[in-house]
């Protein structure tokens, strides 16, 4: 098993030292995962990182190495160090599941442990969900450009070191993405791995008409050439069309074929290639192109009359390229005293930076007419779950608005699933059921939110019992840190 203990920030070791001192380091909490803030100027987040996540967890340990490294840092006592040698996750986790379209502000996970758990994981849970939810997402948005074309993930080459390219490839298929080139990514997830070829093969040959005929010679099934090496109308597409003649001729003409397209105007070139294989015949030769593709060039070329309907997208989907991080944050909301448990909230000048206080679920209501999403309920979990019957919802910010359900208008689902339940990891979904739920969940979203100019941000509610706990608490913590003088 490799050991990841050393996964974390050192402040969060020294405070975790500090608290063991005190005998205070069992003591139990419950934090929140949420963000504040959608990436990409869109209006959702794709929930990715789970299944890392829960490695991650499996695998934090601390080594007879570590232990050694962390005595010769002299920050640490004695006494915590051989705490650590035996450290391994007890709590309770629950989170949305992979896939799920998420809003600002609302809990995406919610961690029961002690302080000590809570401390030593915090960084590394953050940098799986952070980043993983981030490409998902990026991915999201370039399936909805692309619509039902292949979009294939090519992004190995640029991506920002071995484990990004790996779990970032994982997140791209969660996010939409048919299959990626990268090999091991397929191999570890069971991803569908494709490719073409590049321009040293075609250059390896005298001609390319030559590159051409020994690729199809050597490979029976998916067929694409890639034809911009030297000149794509003159000489790359023509030589195509010599060699599906001469495949067809020879009953070889796979199910599969085409050409890709990696530079130039590739509107007006695939428009052209379409022109051409139609008039010999090939109306079903695939088109595919790549070149520094997102979502914002797919969806111009597609409205420019492109016709390519397959996509090879590296750097702007491995790299998230538009929003570098995503402001995923991990806060406390009920600690352990001794008169029990009390809910906490950080308070703070800059209102979108106070949180929600106590154990928390999330509730979402869908249209039942439809399955579109209405919005979703943050209140406390002890709160009853609704059964149909007319609901209202009270808006924090200005609670003259309100919003009512009809009787049996709507179905309701608690988003927050058990991942981990005192140590123990639950089942979770396949990755083929990991898919198909990312698909069914953006089949929920309105398409107002779905446009990446200026799109609709969804309201997400808090119960009138949360809202209360909240305003209670504030003057609380209010009164006992102002200032006396």
């Amino acid at each position: 098993m490799n050991c990841k203990g050393l996964v974390t920030d050192l402040y969060q070791l020294t405070m975790a030292n500090a608290l063991f001192k005190r005998n205070e380091h069992e003591k139990k909490v419950v934090f929140d995962r949420f963000y504040r803030k959608n990436p990409f100027d869109g209006a959702y987040t794709v929930v990715a990182g789970i299944s890392h996540l829960i490695k991650f967890i499996k695998e934090f340990r601390y080594s007879k190495e570590d232990i050694e490294y962390l005595r010769s840092l002299n920050k640490f006592y004695p006494e915590f160090l051989d705490y650590l040698e035996n450290f391994e996750f007890k709590g309770s986790i629950y989170a949305m599941k992979e896939g799920t379209i998420a809003f600002p502000k609302e809990t995406l996970l919610r961690f029961h442990g002690t302080i000590t758990e809570a401390m030593l994981l915090e960084t590394g849970l953050s940098m799986i969900m952070n980043h993983e939810s981030l490409i998902a997402t990026k991915a999201r948005r370039m399936r909805i450009a692309a619509k039902n074309d292949m979009l294939m993930e090519f992004g190995l080459r640029r991506a920002q070191g071995h484990s990004a390219s790996l779990w970032g490839t994982r997140a791209a298929v969660i996010g939409g993405f048919n299959g990626t080139s990268h090999v091991e990514a397929g191999k570890l997830f069971g991803l569908p791995v494709m490719g073409t070829m590049a321009h040293s093969w075609v250059m390896s040959f005298d001609t390319e008409l030559e590159a051409f005929r020994e690729y199809a010679r050597q490979y029976d099934e998916n067929i694409i050439l890639l034809v911009d090496t030297y000149n794509v109308l003159s000489g790359g597409i023509p030589n195509a069309v010599k060699v599906f003649k001469e495949l067809r001729a020879e009953n070889r003409l796979p199910k599969k074929y085409g050409i890709r397209i990696d530079s130039g105007d590739l509107a007006y070139l695939s428009k052209k290639a379409r022109e051409i294989f139609d008039k010999e015949g090939f109306e079903d030769a695939i088109i595919s192109a790549s070149n520094d593709l997102d979502e914002y060039s797919i969806e111009l070329l597609k409205a420019q009359g492109c016709t390519v309907t397959s996509w090879g997208v590296g750097t702007k989907v491995i790299t998230a390229d538009g929003t570098s991080a995503l402001g995923g944050v991990f806060k406390m909301c009920e600690k352990e005293t001794g008169n029990g448990f009390e809910s906490v909230m950080k308070i703070s000048n800059d209102v979108a930076k106070m949180t929600n206080p106590g154990v928390k679920s999330v509730r979402r209501f869908y249209k039942k007419k439809n399955g579109k999403i209405i919005t979703d309920l943050m209140c406390l979990e002890s709160e009853p779950m609704p059964k149909g019957e007319e609901f209202t919802f009270t808006t924090e910010s200005a609670n003259w608005r309100t919003k009512t359900l009809k009787k049996d208008s709507y179905i309701v689902e608690d988003m927050l699933k058990p991942i981990i339940i005192n140590g123990k990891i639950c089942k979770q979904p396949s990755f083929e059921e990991t898919i198909e739920y990312s698909k069914s969940q953006m089949k929920s979203l309105w398409p107002e939110y779905t446009r990446f100019l200026m799109p609709h941000q969804m309201e997400i509610n808090t119960s009138v019992l949360l809202q209360k706990k909240k305003k209670e608490i504030i003057k609380l913590e209010l009164s006992k840190n102002s200032a006396v003088e």
